[in-house]
């Protein structure tokens, strides 16, 4: 069963995300949490850390590396059980299956390049 929309927001407010397209270059669980991957990527211009709960998602957490991401770049910088994120990848939940899927550009993009 899919899941009811709870909020609408103002167009405003959408348009304040920063969406960008960030290519992994390393991929490891988080030492001190168990539902925790620790990701360093490429934003074209920046390097960054982003910690994201997919560690029971993902089999093998090498095999994000090299894949393109879509992340949202201007949220705060967040500790997260002792490392610092600085963002938040984007990913779906197959509501048949409950499967967790990373959202990717269907073609190759320059990191750092703006979803809208």
């Amino acid at each position: 069963m899919d899941t009811p929309i709870q909020t609408t927001i103002q167009y405003d407010d959408f348009a304040k995300l920063e969406l960008r397209v960030a290519t992994v270059l390393e991929c490891q669980p988080h030492a001190n949490a168990d539902k925790l991957l620790v990701l360093q990527i490429d934003l074209g211009d920046q390097r960054r850390q982003i910690c994201a709960g997919l560690r029971q998602h993902v089999a093998d957490p090498q095999s994000l590396v090299g894949k393109q991401i879509v992340v949202v770049a201007n949220l705060p910088p967040r500790q997260m059980r002792g490392q610092i994120s600085q963002g938040m990848l984007l990913a779906a939940t197959d509501s048949a299956t409950g499967r967790v899927i990373v959202l990717t550009p269907s073609e190759p993009a320059a990191p750092g390049s703006k979803v809208s």
